[in-house]
């Protein structure tokens, strides 16, 4: 589907949760990431299964041979189970962004609250569990792939739980606690840092090949696609669905009229005004991401009108002739009058014969000249079988 021109709104970063402020440029950022989150994810699940598992040798070395040893074990075994069950249905759900998101929360947490209940079953130990619940935040940040904010809310709340449990269970003085406390909160600041440098950097990047496919792709002045984007890519797709589909397909060639006059008159900028002002009317008189508007050459412009039939175009090539027509172009003080002639032609594909489709541009600019050679400022339309 026709993507939009790239705006600064569309591309802006929110400083504090690090994602688009655009939802719809988040969306596609995380949909094109898509493969990679979930392989990072992978490879961060598995080493979370098999960090919980292998330190069960830590039980049988601190605690011995006793019914607590069973409860850490299966602690670890509950958190591994569960980081292999997201490993499971990741693998159903390739193509589900909430998913991944649903299962790296799922993951935190667990790896978050089997950690924590680990602690509590070894309070002598808290010194060193504070190692280990400094790596859990940075794995937490940097290593699961998740929404920054999640991640933060994860491992701030896991460190809170883990601090009041070293002061009820541990038995440590004050002063260890307040350096445990400074040491686990700097680490968090460090992981947040860490993660929101990774997250701008990320999105910082895919901003500049947005920015780079939307200048292979448009006309720099109007803001339409060009005409080496239509051949090689947009009037292909869209004939291969109406076909697929057997629905109807029409374009629209259009031209300004007496063009050259106006840049004699006006100047270049002039003309240019009058440009961008054709584009922007024909952009907001057609559908949003549905329909497209290519600049074809000089002051020509072509429209695609998917699922549109002849009256549908002809009632459009109408609209935007009255309305260019009824509509001055102010610049610089001055009133350009200009109007447009229009060529319309149409192909509906479920009754339509295999080759009708093929010469629909030039049908169209056979259709356009028509209307230029009656007089101008007219529409000249026809159904292609």
């Amino acid at each position: 589907m026709p993507s939009n021109p790239v705006s600064p709104r569309t591309i802006k970063v929110a400083k504090l949760r690090c994602e688009f402020c655009d939802a719809a440029t988040e969306n596609e950022f995380l949909r094109h990431h898509l493969a990679m989150t979930q392989s990072q994810l992978r490879v961060a699940f598995l080493f979370c299964a098999l960090f919980y598992l292998c330190f069960a040798v830590t039980d049988l070395l601190w605690v011995g041979y006793e019914m607590k040893t069973c409860l850490l074990m299966g602690a670890r075994m509950a958190v591994a189970g569960t980081v292999l069950a997201c490993l499971a249905l990741l693998k159903r759900r390739p193509d589900s962004i909430p998913f991944t998101r649903v299962a790296a929360n799922i993951v935190e947490v667990a790896g978050a609250f089997g950690f924590l209940l680990i602690a509590a079953l070894r309070p002598t130990e808290f010194s060193l569990h504070a190692i280990s619940m400094s790596i859990v935040i940075i794995v937490l940040y940097i290593y699961i792939p998740n929404r920054l904010m999640y991640a933060a809310a994860i491992a701030a709340s896991a460190t809170v739980v883990f601090m009041l449990l070293a002061w009820w269970l541990g038995g440590l003085p004050a002063m260890e606690l307040a350096t445990m406390a400074a040491l686990l909160a700097l680490t968090n600041l460090f992981g947040y840092v860490g993660a929101r440098r990774y997250q701008i950097l990320w999105r910082e990047e895919y901003s500049a090949q947005m920015v780079l496919k939307n200048l292979s792709i448009r006309d720099p002045l109007t803001g339409c696609y060009n005409r080496r984007y239509l051949h090689e890519q947009l009037l292909e797709t869209e004939i291969s669905r109406a076909r697929r589909y057997r629905l109807s397909l029409t374009v629209i060639m259009c031209d300004l009229d007496h063009f050259k006059a106006v840049n004699d008159t006006y100047g270049h900028y002039g003309g240019d005004a009058v440009l961008q002002r054709f584009a922007a009317l024909m952009q907001s008189m057609t559908r949003d991401s549905i329909d497209s508007v290519v600049r074809y050459g000089g002051e020509e412009f072509l429209l695609i009108l998917p699922e549109t039939d002849l009256a549908g175009g002809e009632l459009l090539a109408e609209r935007l002739r009255q309305t260019l027509a009824a509509t001055p172009v102010e610049h610089e003080g001055q009133r350009i009058e200009v109007t447009a002639s229009f060529g319309v032609a149409s192909v509906d594909f479920a009754s339509s014969t295999h080759e009708a489709h093929l010469n629909m541009i030039a049908a169209a600019d056979d259709l356009l000249y028509a209307a230029k050679n009656s007089g101008r400022n007219r529409v000249c339309a026809k159904q292609l079988v």
